[in-house]
């Protein structure tokens, strides 16, 4: 996690203080985002000119203190004790929120008695001023002893300013805000000994985190003089006070309050933060963002769709045939389409979660939906990450990286492939054809239409419950609680929004996108090829039937696909399966389209397209038409009963069938095994589920 080095600036700022708008005002596009080593914390890295100077800018994730109650908190105590022991501390900007500017001086007097050369940028002063707050920064500076410069991120006033404050080397080391004395404990001195920190104050704060921190094992602070009696939480508490005494002591007619402040913000609060009228304002809320991302991404999505289409097209006849045109047009073309059509949806979701983030609201929502969800486990960002998932599980798993709770954000991860995503739907509308008929209704509303809202109502519920049972087994040393500000309203910055963007769209097509691409060349392999004599065999009997009058010749190229496919491997496989889901109701043919729909759900439609040689993928009353024909080769009665086609829909309600979803969840986890876990575990119910249902009505 070690940042030091020439020319490089760190950005710290509690959260809400408009550190990310600096951020972005120093670097703009010139950023990368990977996770810090073991953890997966984002990290934002960046570079800004000033003259003939590169400089490297990190930007920590935002923390109201030293004292880490969440993993990324605990990424910014360990960076800066890093380069404490390392010797080589680079210069930290502290951005303070003028609105909230006691709180925002917790922070800069922790970094500054950590002895790092500090620089405050004080932000948000036009909001302070909203709410009757008014700054005397003269006097503010002079009591600091620090260099402070007035900024707005919003509108990048002041950002070159303060480059060239850093670029001057004008920025040095002050006193510390409270005494090293202070600290001079027993338990304190040998750690700082032990782990060659450069502060006393550093070894406290090391000290308070034993065990927590990766830089201090909790054995080898035991193994500390008077350890016994070093009690980090109070110890905590005591210098948290001392510092808010000082800080308030500093403040003395450097912020006056006039006035009452914005009553009509009060006013706002009032009704969005309330129970009853904020939940139905919240609800309707993320109902207009889930069908503004249908309604605008689903055009793009088709525009993309077709764009591959056509490229499939013109290299399918300009390339001689071969197994190199085979691999680009029905393996590396469709890999790469099928990462790049989820961008729209990524983008959107992103982009209108960000605005709600900018305008302040998101905050309100998530205050307002933390006691529903605590109930069942998680946290009041969860809320975002689970109605997201309606429309893509991939941006929703990203979202969670809000959740600051490494528990909460985990299990947040694990359930919210159960929600109802958009690319079940075309599963869902074939299947429930023989469920339920086109013309039955109740109360005047389509019984189809009722079933579709049913699958997506047991999907919720099933996440929410799941969510509960994992609460009750997965253990977390992290305090489960929600801190949060709610911060000012204001206009979105649409440059931070285009950003956000970009950043997380970009993270998804390179990092998903590999293993997407890897698995869908897999399965073409496998779809496309088998042992010889089977696959020969198979277009000798489609000339057989032709000849023998048994088979329209119209219907010759469709019928190929079809028996090459279950003499392919990927058909072999699916004979290997299929005694092992007989007792589900399905054959080797289901099997076979449980298998390609891994790649995603949505392609269930086109196998049971070419294995029923129903012509169009996109023909979905041919498809239909075609599968109520299928028989069952023991009973002779149509296969797809109502009873066996509601097993089939079942298992992909609950059944984790997109390499996508596996693709993000491995690389928000960082970790194979809860991939894994997450995908036998959720097969399991599905299997059991589809297993109970047939078994129990048949």
């Amino acid at each position: 996690m070690g940042l030091s080095g020439s020319n490089q600036i760190i950005l710290a700022g509690t959260p809400n203080s408009g550190k990310t708008s600096i951020f972005n005002r120093l670097t703009g596009l010139r950023q990368k985002v990977a996770n810090y080593p073991g953890v997966t914390v984002e990290k934002h890295t960046g570079h800004c000119k000033y003259g003939t100077k590169d400089y490297l800018v990190h930007d920590l994730p935002g923390c109201y203190s030293l004292y880490p109650v969440s993993s990324d908190e605990r990424v910014v105590l360990d960076t800066l004790l890093e380069q404490s022991i390392s010797g080589q501390k680079d210069i930290v900007i502290v951005v303070l929120n003028a609105a909230q500017l006691q709180r925002s001086l917790l922070l800069l007097s922790q970094i500054v008695d950590l002895g790092f050369p500090v620089v405050a940028a004080l932000n948000m002063n036009d909001t302070a001023l909203e709410e009757s707050k008014v700054i005397q920064v003269d006097k503010l500076k002079s009591v600091l002893k620090v260099p402070l410069l007035e900024v707005n991120g919003r509108t990048g006033n002041g950002v070159k300013e303060l480059l060239a404050l850093i670029d001057s080397k004008g920025v040095t080391v002050r006193s510390p805000f409270i005494s090293e004395t202070h600290y001079k404990l027993t338990t304190v001195e040998h750690i700082q000994e032990y782990v060659s920190l450069d502060t006393l104050y550093g070894a406290y704060l090391l000290c308070c985190q034993a065990g927590r921190s990766s830089l201090l094992t909790l054995e080898a602070f035991q193994a500390a003089k008077d350890s016994a009696e070093f009690f980090g939480l109070r110890k905590e508490v005591e210098d948290k006070q001392e510092r808010i005494l000082t800080i308030k002591t500093l403040l003395t007619g450097v912020e006056t309050k006039e006035g009452e402040g914005n009553r009509f913000v009060q006013r706002v609060d009032s009704v969005l933060t309330h129970k009853v009228w904020g939940s139905a304002i919240f609800l309707s809320v993320l109902f207009l963002l889930f069908q503004l991302v249908f309604a605008w991404a689903t055009p793009m999505m088709d525009a993309i769709d077709e764009a591959f289409a056509w490229m499939s097209q013109v290299i399918s006849g300009t390339l001689p045939e071969g197994i190199v045109k085979n691999l680009i047009v029905d393996g590396i073309i469709p890999g790469i389409g099928g990462v790049v059509i989820f961008i729209p949806q990524i983008a959107m979701l992103f982009g209108l979660v960000a605005i709600l983030e900018e305008s302040g609201y998101m905050s309100r929502a998530v205050f307002l939906s933390d006691k529903l969800m605590n109930k069942a486990g998680l946290n009041g960002r969860s809320i975002v990450s689970l109605i997201s998932g309606v429309a893509c599980a991939v941006p929703a798993i990203m979202a969670t990286r809000t959740i600051g709770n490494h528990k909460e954000r985990l299990i947040t991860i694990l359930v919210t492939p159960f929600i109802t995503c958009s690319a079940r739907l075309p599963v869902y509308l074939v299947l429930i054809a023989f469920i339920i008929p086109a013309e039955a209704r109740w109360l005047g509303f389509s019984s189809q239409g009722i079933v579709m809202f049913g699958l997506y109502m047991l999907g919720a519920f099933t996440a929410l419950f799941a969510a509960y049972i994992m609460s009750r087994f997965i253990k977390n040393k992290e305090s489960s609680f929600l801190m949060l500000e709610l911060p000012a309203y204001q206009p979105p910055q649409i440059r931070n929004v285009l950003i956000t963007v970009y950043e997380k769209s970009k993270v998804f097509v390179v990092e998903a996108g590999k293993v997407i691409l890897v698995i869908s060349v897999i399965l073409w392999a496998l779809s496309s090829y088998g042992p010889y004599n089977a696959m020969h065999q198979a277009e000798l009997s489609v000339s057989q039937d032709i000849q023998e009058g048994n088979l329209e010749e119209s219907l010759a190229a469709d019928e190929v696909a079809a028996r090459r496919l279950e003499a392919s491997y990927v058909g072999h496989l699916g004979k290997f399966i299929e005694p092992s889901i007989a007792p589900l109701g399905f054959d080797w043919k289901i099997a076979i389209a449980l298998i390609t729909s891994f790649a995603a759900r949505e392609v269930f439609v086109s196998t049971m397209a070419t294995i029923y040689a129903a012509g169009s993928a996109d023909d979905d009353a041919r498809i239909i038409s075609r599968m109520r024909k299928e028989r069952d080769r023991i009973t002779g009665e149509p296969f797809y009963t109502p009873l066996r086609s509601l097993s089939l829909v079942l298992f992909y309600v609950f059944a984790l069938q997109c390499m996508s979803t596996l693709a993000i969840v491995r690389r928000e986890t960082g970790s194979w095994w809860i991939t894994i876990g997450q995908f036998v575990g959720m097969t399991g119910i599905a299997y059991l589920v589809s297993l109970g249902v047939y078994q129990l009505f048949s």
